[in-house]
């Protein structure tokens, strides 16, 4: 399974029992519809390796107490404390409306009510406070501040992103 295949899952926190389980912080809103798996791709030395699952459940919120089979002392559980777990992107729940996944509106045009077409979603800056759209027209790089005043609809069918962006915004790229 290739990386560009999945999603982020989350991170094996630490160790939790001496019998080589482990608990994994979930980067979910909804921690609970991941309860139930049958395995997960850990990451290692930058590949991604599958690991089946014995048994999980939901420990103080956010973490996820994972028993993996064929892991049963501290010592093998330690191997993976701090390596990143990923899921196929297949198995995101859908989203409807005017949310999205950061993924899911790359290569999705730009529209403003005002302006009309912008360009085109390049990639998501999310490395900063607030989420930027990265939009390229023609060589210029616009950066759109992903707020939800500023959203007006998600246009999956026609992919597009129609926004209402404040004046001046887009001029002072251009």
């Amino acid at each position: 399974m290739r990386k560009e295949d999945c999603f982020y899952l989350g991170k094996i926190a630490k160790k939790f029992s001496f019998k080589g389980e482990v608990l994994a912080y979930l980067d979910t809103d909804e921690p609970e519809l991941y309860e139930n798996l049958e395995s997960v791709f850990v990451e290692c030395n930058k590949h991604l390796v599958p690991f089946f699952i014995e048994s999980s459940s939901l420990h103080k919120n956010d973490f996820l107490r994972i028993r993996f089979e064929d892991m049963n002392t501290e010592e093998e559980a330690d191997a993976i404390v701090g390596n990143d777990l990923y899921l196929p992107l297949k198995m995101l729940p859908k989203l409807t409306g005017n949310k999205f996944y950061f993924h899911e509106v790359i290569g999705f045009e730009v529209e403003d009510k005002r302006l009309g077409v912008v360009g085109k979603i390049e990639s998501i800056n999310d490395t900063t406070a607030q989420p930027l759209f990265e939009v390229l027209n023609g060589e210029v790089e616009i950066l759109i501040p992903m707020i939800d005043h500023f959203l007006v609809k998600i246009d999956r069918e026609n992919k597009k992103v129609i926004m209402d962006l404040p004046e001046g915004l887009i001029e002072m790229y251009l």
